[in-house]
């Protein structure tokens, strides 16, 4: 359906009618949580020119948790998932298959309610599909798709309403791509925020800032104007220093991030020579030795190690990220168990790095999430599949090792 603009205004109405109650409702609290990343990502869509995808529109093989994974993760010591879904098969389906796909999202969210965690939806839309990207959907109140999408943020949240919003959080974008400072963002967290609160008047919602969710695009972000679509959560994206968390990544847009290996944690427990020496390895072992075909991205990876190692990240780093959340928080009178850390984490170690590699990022994880905790805020880890993952896709078994660096225990 389309939401007209007397529609919208209409929403927005709801939304301020309902303030009052909204404002003494208190939001959802949460505390630790898990990304569950691809239930309804991974798609199968058509190629250009056409925009739509095969039925079922997500990948066959692509890992999904059962009841018995689910209950595994509440015993280990999680209270909440968080549960992104791309909006692309949802806006291309018929009317038909969009109430199958809605009825699938709800089954989803009914079977990790069931096994005691509350759930926070999030529309997660896809940079790398040629169609329904976050540009064309929301890059501005003008997207040629925002109209849609925001016809898709009332539906959803009028769907988790309908399932009781005790314990269910609606989060209608995924890192936004805006500017850190621009006002774009704003004008189109607003109408989707309105476009949700007009149909759930009891559903806590999350806000984010511009420039990826990252903590850069907070100072921009101002909470008074948003108190209409109360009760309201505020998140953020953490996965400084990209040059650790995303060594070997590659999706990257920068050519080194993909031949990166070996990169410690803190800086303190490795040297520059050591981790060179790896990413020349790791090159030659993809076909791009660093002294032919792949001489500029070694210079380029050279230059950002170097620069690595001179400033020896350790916790006093992510610590100084935090810091700047606190402040944030403390301008904008925000409690800090209203702030959440959607997504934190770090890809495994890549191909010929040593045993080592697992330590670092255990103690890069723990560090990142005893910093957050220090300041009250709760937070969703990255992942529970994939490569940057707490549970192996085949064997379904948790890592010893990650579970300890997130504060849980092994479930018996």
């Amino acid at each position: 359906m389309r939401l007209s603009r007397r529609a919208f205004i209409a929403a927005t109405g709801a939304a301020l009618g309902h303030r009052t109650a909204a404002m003494a409702a208190q939001p959802l609290l949460l505390r630790r949580g898990i990304n569950l990343w691809p239930w309804f990502s991974l798609t199968r869509e058509h190629p250009a020119p056409r925009t739509d995808y095969d039925w079922p529109p997500f990948q066959l093989d692509r890992p999904v948790p059962s009841a018995r994974d689910l209950a595994l993760l509440r015993r280990a010591g999680f209270d909440f998932v968080r549960l992104p879904v791309d909006p692309g098969p949802f806006l291309a389906a018929p009317l038909s298959l969009r109430a199958a796909l809605l009825d699938q999202l709800t089954a989803a969210v009914t079977l990790a309610r069931r096994q005691g965690l509350a759930v926070v939806v999030n529309l997660h839309a896809n940079a790398a599909t040629h169609h329904w990207t976050p540009e064309r959907l929301f890059r501005g109140t003008g997207a040629p798709g925002f109209p849609a999408y925001r016809d898709l943020v009332e539906e959803v949240s009028g769907r988790l309403n309908r399932l009781g919003p005790q314990d269910l959080a609606f989060e209608p974008v995924n890192e936004p791509p805006q500017s850190c400072g621009g006002a774009e963002w704003a004008d189109v967290q607003r109408q989707l925020l309105a476009a949700a609160r007009g149909v759930a008047p009891g559903l806590t919602l999350l806000a984010t800032g511009a420039c990826g969710s990252m903590i850069a695009g907070l100072p921009a972000l101002r909470a008074r104007p948003l108190a209409a679509f109360e009760p309201l959560l505020f998140t953020f994206h953490f996965y400084e220093p990209y040059v650790f968390s995303h060594q070997g990544a590659r999706w990257m847009s920068e050519p080194f991030y993909p031949v990166l290996n070996a990169v410690p944690w803190p800086a303190a427990q490795g040297d520059l020579a050591t981790t060179l020496a790896s990413v020349r390895a790791r090159m030659s072992a993809l076909g791009q030795p660093p002294q032919g075909s792949g001489a500029a991205t070694y210079r380029e990876a050279e230059r950002v190690l170097k620069q690595y190692f001179e400033a020896q990240p350790a916790r006093p780093f992510i610590e100084g990220y935090m810091r700047q959340v606190a402040e944030w928080a403390r301008r904008e009178d925000i409690a800090p168990g209203r702030i959440l850390m959607g997504e934190f984490g770090a890809l495994r170690s890549g191909a010929g790095v040593a045993a080592a590699g697992a330590a670092d990022r255990a103690r890069y994880v723990r560090d990142v999430r005893e910093s957050t905790e220090a300041l009250g805020v709760s937070w969703a880890f990255w992942n529970l599949f994939d490569s940057m993952g707490l549970m192996d896709d085949l064997s379904r078994r948790l890592d010893p090792a990650m579970v300890a660096a997130l504060g849980l225990k092994m479930p018996a």
